[in-house]
C-alpha cells in the first residue's frame, strides 16, 4: 500500500514537472516567435537603445555605442534612431545579454539592419562584439571614421577649439584606464591629444575649470602652470 502511494506520488510529480516544462517551453517559443514576426517599438531611450511594446523591454543595438545625451552627438544619435524605428515593428535577432545582463541584439526593420544604419550615420561608434554581422558592421564604421563623418567630424573630434580659440586646455579620457587628464601647451603629448567630445572630453579656459570638471593635470606637464 505504501509502495503504491509512493509510486502514485512520483507519477504525479513527474507529470507536474512535465506540464511545467511544456508551459515554459511554449512561452519561450511564443516569445521568440513573436520577436521573429516583429515587435512594435514605442520609443527610444538614446541613440543605441530602443523600447519595445513587449513589456516595455529595452534592447541595445549590438556593435553600436552612441554618446550619452549630454555629450556631442548624443541628441543626433537619438533622433536618428527614433526616425528609423519609432512606431515600427522590428525583428530581434542574435539576442544576448551584456555584462550587466541587459539585452543586446541585431535589430531589423524589414530587411534593413538598424545597427548598420546607425553606424553608417556617423553618430555612433563601433563596439567590438561577435555576431554574424560583425565584419560588415566594422567595415562601415571604419569607413565613416576615415571620412570624418558625424562623431569624427570637427563638431565632436577636435584638434583645435573652434568655439573658444583662446581656451587651450585639453581634457582627455585615458583610453586604457579610468584616468581623466588635462594637458596644455608645454605638456608633452599636448600636440597629439585629440578632444573627442562625444566621450565627454572637452576644452577648458583654466586649470581650475578642468579640475572642477573632474580632470587631473597630466604628469607630462612636469609641474608647469598654464599661462593663458
Amino acid at each position: 500500500m505504501v509502495k503504491t502511494k509512493k509510486l502514485n506520488f512520483r507519477l504525479i510529480e513527474k507529470a507536474t514537472l512535465g506540464v511545467a516544462a511544456l508551459v515554459s517551453a511554449y512561452l519561450f517559443f511564443q516569445n521568440q516567435q513573436l520577436r521573429q514576426q516583429g515587435v512594435a517599438v514605442v520609443g527610444v531611450y538614446d541613440g543605441d537603445t530602443l523600447i519595445l511594446a513587449d513589456k516595455k523591454a529595452r534592447v541595445r543595438l549590438r556593435h553600436v555605442d552612441a554618446p550619452e545625451l549630454e555629450y556631442c552627438g548624443g541628441p543626433q544619435a537619438k533622433e536618428g534612431l527614433a526616425k528609423r524605428v519609432e512606431g515600427k515593428k522590428v525583428i530581434i535577432k542574435e539576442q544576448i545579454p551584456d555584462s550587466s545582463g541587459r539585452a543586446m541584439a541585431l535589430v531589423y526593420v524589414g530587411r534593413k539592419l538598424i545597427n548598420l544604419e546607425m553606424l553608417a550615420s556617423g553618430w555612433a561608434r563601433y563596439h567590438h562584439d561577435q555576431s554574424t554581422q560583425a565584419d560588415k558592421l566594422k567595415a562601415v564604421a571604419d569607413q565613416v571614421k576615415a571620412e570624418r563623418q558625424g562623431l569624427f567630424s570637427p563638431l565632436c573630434y577636435q584638434t583645435e577649439n573652434l568655439a573658444k580659440p583662446d581656451c587651450l586646455i585639453k581634457g582627455n579620457q585615458d583610453k586604457n584606464s579610468t584616468k581623466r587628464l588635462y594637458y596644455f601647451p608645454g605638456c608633452a603629448q599636448y600636440d597629439f591629444t585629440i578632444v573627442e567630445k562625444d566621450l565627454g572630453e572637452n576644452w577648458f579656459c583654466s586649470e581650475k575649470e578642468a579640475q572642477q570638471a573632474g580632470f587631473t593635470k597630466s604628469a607630462t606637464c612636469h609641474g608647469q602652470q598654464y599661462q593663458p
